[in-house]
C-alpha cells in the first residue's frame, strides 16, 4: 500500500493571508505576474529564481483553487489605487511639476 506524502508550498497566516512556504512572497505576488504579464511558471522562475518551480506550480495551483476570491482581491486592489491615483492628480507637488517641464 503506498501512502501520499503531502507537499505543502503554501501556508496561510493569523490574518489569513496565504504566502508561499519558506520565503517571503505572497501567493498574491505570484498570482498577479501570472495574470498580469501572463508569465508562464518557467517564466515566473526565471524573474524570481529563488522560488522553486515546485513553490511556483504549488502557488498557480493554489491561486487557481481559489481564483475568485483572488480575483476579487486584485481587482479591489486595482480599484484602490486608481482612486488614490485619481485623488493627487491636481496635487501642489504635480503643478509645480508641470509649471517646471513647460518650455519657455
Amino acid at each position: 500500500m503506498r501512502t501520499a506524502e503531502p507537499i505543502a508550498h503554501i501556508y496561510r497566516d493569523a490574518a489569513g493571508v496565504a504566502w508561499i512556504d519558506r520565503t517571503r512572497v505572497k501567493v498574491i505576488e505570484v498570482a498577479l505576474d501570472h495574470v498580469a504579464y501572463g508569465w508562464s511558471a518557467e517564466e515566473i522562475h526565471r524573474q524570481h529564481p529563488h522560488l522553486s518551480l515546485a513553490q511556483i506550480h504549488a502557488t498557480l495551483g493554489y491561486y487557481y483553487d481559489h481564483q475568485a476570491a483572488f480575483d476579487a482581491e486584485m481587482a479591489k486592489s486595482l480599484a484602490e489605487a486608481e482612486r488614490s491615483a485619481s485623488a493627487t492628480a491636481e496635487s501642489p507637488l504635480r503643478r509645480r511639476l508641470r509649471l517646471l517641464k513647460r518650455p519657455a
